[in-house]
């Protein structure tokens, strides 16, 4: 029988949610939620104008041990790279991705507080 989701889990759904609110708020398309391939999964894949920014969403109930952001370090950040390039490759011409621009943001929630770093990497 499943459990169902852990504190983790929950906490980090809702802190995704959150994230997605901001972009909206801020005249973003959400493209893609927790997209997944094999080698790993971008949290959130949005678009404004011609900018796609692949987001990493963290969230932390407190800054006890540092945050979200400070999570996301140098092999997380080429997982991130390389799932961009897999998403892109499986676009068709016809979604102007040579048209596009990429960004790669990390969005940190500390208890609370939404804090969003464009171009993290």
């Amino acid at each position: 029988m499943n459990p169902g989701p852990n504190r983790r889990q929950v906490l980090g759904a809702e802190g995704e949610a959150t994230a997605v609110a901001w972009y909206e708020d801020h005249g973003y398309e959400i493209l893609e939620r927790n997209w997944r391939r094999r080698e790993g999964e971008v949290d959130l894949i949005v678009r404004h104008g011609r900018t796609v920014a692949f987001c990493e969403v963290k969230t932390r109930t407190d800054d006890r041990f540092g945050t979200g952001a400070e999570a996301v370090l140098v092999p997380k950040q080429r997982r991130i790279r390389r799932l961009a390039s897999r998403w892109l490759s499986e676009l068709t011409p016809a979604t102007g991705r040579d048209l596009v621009e990429l960004r790669f943001d990390v969005v940190s929630i500390t208890a609370g507080r939404v804090e969003v770093i464009e171009d993290a990497f």
